[in-house]
């Protein structure tokens, strides 16, 4: 907690440690964690890749380890950090797939107006859509988290880090009508998150997942989830000529690294600048 992780970060690094530790009891490894050394933490990586594991997620399991066996040396559990040497394995870095205008307007439209939870999905939906929040942010919002004077809402991100997100008129309509016609009838007891389930329980990043998943598959649209949304979010505010630097911020990213994957989806902004810059077009 002292790196400020989030809860998802958390529960996701104490399953890679799990896995370590069954790892080093089925190889014999019985005695504690004070045998780990570099040759046992690269056959329990080599394993994890054996099994299929793609190399995003080693990669996570190994800053797991290095950030465990830092911990374990400092605090004594271990006579050494025995990840010192361990380097992190190279991932490639895939385009993400985005949403046009004409298929992101097919699945704000998607929700049937006379299902019970319509107005809390529209809200959802166009909250992912037009503040490119990540689900546990969507999930985590509070109520009282929406400015509509100011057109604005606050969102908490990865490491506490808050953002000012403006969201603009059709999110703050949907989500007013969400707050003030639906909202109510589906609180059973006092609770400070906006979005709600219909047994009045906070809804959770799992739940937030499942509404995208279902209306996008009633729009006919596939391999669409959150991130998809934040995807479309990022490009299109880039393709619409906003800075690398601010896109950074309103994604609340850390890496400009990250952000600047962006640049290279929108592939109609580069041939429209090519157009008209190019010296010899």
């Amino acid at each position: 907690m002292e790196c400020g992780f989030s809860p998802a970060t958390l529960a996701a690094y104490a399953g890679d440690l799990r896995d370590l530790r069954t790892w080093m009891e089925r190889e014999g490894h019985r005695g504690g964690w004070h045998e780990l050394d570099h040759e046992r933490l690269v056959g329990h990586l080599q394993s994890l890749a054996a099994g299929g594991l793609q190399t995003a997620s080693i990669a996570r399991h190994t800053a797991t380890i290095r950030v465990f066996c830092r911990f374990a040396a400092a605090a004594g559990h271990t006579p050494a950090d025995a990840a010192e040497r361990l380097s992190q394995p190279r991932t490639w870095r895939t385009l993400p797939h985005v949403l046009g205008h004409a298929d992101a307007e097919k699945l704000l439209a998607a929700p049937d107006p006379a299902a019970t939870l319509y107005l809390r999905d529209v809200a959802l939906l166009e909250l992912l859509y037009a503040g490119g929040l990540r689900a546990s942010e969507a999930a985590a919002l509070p109520a009282d988290a929406i400015d509509a004077t100011l057109g604005v809402v606050r969102v908490l991100g990865k490491g506490n880090k808050e953002r000012i997100l403006p969201v603009g008129t059709p999110c703050l309509q949907a989500i007013q009508r969400y707050a003030e016609q639906l909202r109510p009838k589906l609180l059973k007891e006092p609770t400070g998150r906006l979005f709600l389930s219909r047994t009045g329980q906070p809804v959770t990043r799992i739940v937030v997942w499942q509404v995208v998943k279902r209306h996008a598959a009633a729009a006919g649209l596939h391999n669409v989830h959150p991130h998809t949304l934040r995807h479309s979010y990022a490009t299109q505010l880039l393709a619409g000529g906003a800075d690398l630097r601010v896109v950074q911020e309103m994604l609340g990213h850390a890496d400009l690294g990250t952000t600047e994957l962006y640049t290279h989806v929108d592939r109609s902004r580069l041939a429209d600048v090519l157009a008209r810059f190019h010296p010899r077009p």
